[in-house]
């Protein structure tokens, strides 16, 4: 048998693997499973964006197990992984992530899909449990308090100072954001962080210059 022939076999056959069974199939996806919905249950304790969105954190179960069948598939056979490198590299993802959690919880289903998928389920769990631990122990050192946004509409601009004299009666932390004025009136956004948030609004709701005020809550944080 010459060089190239050789070369050929180590190619085409010195890289698979044993025979995949049904058992296999089942094992190593049943082990990305239960890793994923652990990440799902993660997600959904940690998550700290106003509005909890459930379709990406389903999406993190479905890739983590896609992800595993993908490895698992080309173990098989290098002609085998070699064109599913090249079929997926034309695929584009366009969806904006916004918060950086959100794409650390993405990269984490990726790669425990990875892991199980060559077959260290192991190796996922322990590193699973250790980006759980640095989760906890980050957002227990760090945590920060959320903000509100105060909106305000006002007869005249001259009563600013009035209304934030009443602001900072009862915030620690307060921030005009926006201030939009009119013949009709002004309009206020002030970035505000208070403990009483309903005594705030009665308070401000007292003064004869005020006809509406709201409180909406905002993503950002304070540190």
């Amino acid at each position: 048998m010459g060089l190239i022939d050789l070369l050929k076999k180590a190619f085409m056959e010195g890289y698979a693997t044993s025979s995949i069974t049904i058992a296999t199939v089942l094992m190593c996806i049943g082990c990305t499973m239960a890793i994923a919905i652990y990440i799902y249950l993660i997600y959904k304790i940690v998550n700290r964006n106003s509005f909890y969105n459930k379709g990406f954190n389903i999406s993190l179960v479905i890739i983590a197990v896609i992800t595993a069948a993908i490895i698992l598939t080309i173990q098989s056979n290098i002609v085998v992984s070699l064109g599913m490198v090249g079929a997926l590299s034309i695929v584009r993802f366009r969806t904006a992530i916004k918060d950086p959690m959100d794409l650390a919880f993405l990269f984490w289903s990726i790669s425990a899909g990875i892991i199980c998928g060559a077959g260290f389920a192991g190796i996922a769990v322990v590193a699973s449990l250790f980006v759980t631990v640095l989760i906890i122990l980050f957002s227990a050192s760090f945590k920060s308090a959320s903000t509100l946004v105060l909106v305000v509409n006002a007869q005249s601009n001259s009563n600013e100072e009035e209304i934030m004299k009443v602001v900072r009666e009862f915030c620690k932390y307060s921030r005009i954001r926006a201030r939009n004025v009119s013949k009709s009136g002004m309009n206020m956004a002030v970035e505000v962080k208070t403990s009483k948030p309903s005594e705030l609004i009665a308070k401000l709701m007292n003064l004869s210059c005020i006809s509406d005020a709201s409180l909406v809550e905002n993503d950002s944080e304070i540190f």
